[in-house]
């Protein structure tokens, strides 16, 4: 039997893909993901939120600029998503 109490570990390889989070969890999972992407020392992540409504695309690109860390952020462009993901370079 699967306990759902217990915390999933997330690859930490640059890319986060945000389909298996719920738009409330957006800000957190975001903001927690470029910290440890920080301390791994990765800085050109790529988020992807996926086209649907825009919701996550609205919530991930508030935080992005805003954020002290991103140096600059834009949506990928070409076949890797286009505007369903989000290519992001961080400073320390």
């Amino acid at each position: 039997m699967c306990d759902n109490n217990e915390p999933i570990e997330y690859p930490i390889d640059g890319t986060l893909d945000l389909h298996f989070f719920q738009p409330k969890e957006t800000k957190d999972v975001v903001l927690e993901y470029i910290k440890v992407c920080l301390e791994k020392e990765i800085f050109q992540i790529r988020i992807v939120h996926g086209k649907g409504k825009g919701v996550k695309r609205e919530i991930v690109h508030a935080l992005l600029h805003n954020h002290p860390n991103v140096k600059s952020y834009k949506h990928e462009g070409g076949s890797g998503g286009s505007w369903g993901a989000t290519v992001v370079d961080l400073c320390k």
